[in-house]
């Protein structure tokens, strides 16, 4: 008798083992099983529903995610940089005459060396793209971190470090128009929306061609001539290239030459390179030449 009861009580906690392990882990009994399992075609009709009410949101999302896409406009890393210019009020004259329609063409105020004060000026005559230079690096071990958009500089001070970083935007129609700006702030986007205003206020017009002496097409893919730019220690030479020649440069000058609509150029780099600032801001001062010596 005293063994049946000890098994008879080992039964009953193995059981109640089972039902807490069945209600933690969310299992079904035995006896529920057994009544799910009758109603089998009621259970599989409500799984259809659930399966077919699931895919009817994912579907509802990859559309809005197509929408959204749409209207982002992105392509290949060139951004579209599109401002509301409806609540836009100028506040200088010529502002007030972009506004008003007088000036429908950006090279009208280009060729008359206008100052341009103001950034929805160039947002309203150009379709504006925007591209960041790659002017930082990001920690890693032993000095080999990723390049990256921003560059963090630290001030010491009796309060503690104050970091500050700073931005390069490069802005372009790749129709001729091409403008660099730099953004510094305490934190990343004020500084890259700084760095892409600056460089719309300093847009300028860039004269193209085909001058290359195995080239005879009439389009205006290259510069119009050799031209050398100068910052700092570096030094830029840009050499009219033939079609389908592509951009034989750097990554970083590539960005301002496609967003300034140069197709194809063989370059030339010497002194500091690695500092990006600088090669970049050659490469515009050559770009600039390139309408000063046709005048």
């Amino acid at each position: 008798m005293n063994r049946q009861t000890k098994d008879k009580k080992k039964e009953k906690k193995e059981f109640e083992l089972i039902k807490k392990t069945a209600e933690a882990h969310g299992t079904l009994s035995e006896e529920l099983a057994e009544e799910k399992a009758k109603k089998s075609e009621e259970i599989t009709k409500e799984l259809i529903e659930k399966i077919e009410s699931s895919e009817r949101e994912e579907l509802k999302e990859v559309e809005e995610n197509k929408d959204l896409e749409e209207n982002e406009e992105i392509e290949e890393g060139i951004e579209i940089k599109k401002t509301d210019l409806a609540g836009w009020e100028p506040k200088t004259k010529l502002g007030r005459e972009v506004r008003s329609g007088k000036i429908r063409d950006i090279d009208e105020i280009l060729d008359s060396n206008r100052k341009i004060l103001e950034e929805q000026i160039v947002d309203s005559l150009i379709n504006v793209k925007v591209e960041m230079a790659n002017i930082g690096q990001a920690k890693g071990k032993f000095g080999g971190g990723k390049r990256r958009i921003w560059r963090q500089t630290q001030k010491k001070t009796k309060e503690g470090n104050v970091p500050v970083f700073s931005a390069m935007a490069i802005v372009g129609d790749e129709n001729g128009h091409v403008g660099i700006g730099i953004g510094k702030a305490k934190e990343t986007l004020p500084a890259r929306d700084k760095a892409i205003r600056k460089a719309k206020l300093n847009i300028i017009k860039v004269v193209r061609g085909c001058s290359s002496f195995d080239c005879e097409c009439s389009d205006l893919h290259s510069v119009p001539f050799k031209v050398e730019g100068k910052c700092g220690s570096v030094r830029v030479i840009l050499i009219p290239a033939p079609k389908g020649a592509g951009l034989v440069a750097a990554d970083e000058l590539k960005k301002i030459l496609r967003l300034a609509g140069i197709k194809d150029v063989y370059t030339k780099t010497f002194g500091q390179r690695r500092t990006t600032f600088n090669l970049i801001g050659a490469c515009f001062d050559a770009l600039k030449k390139t309408n000063k010596k046709l005048k």
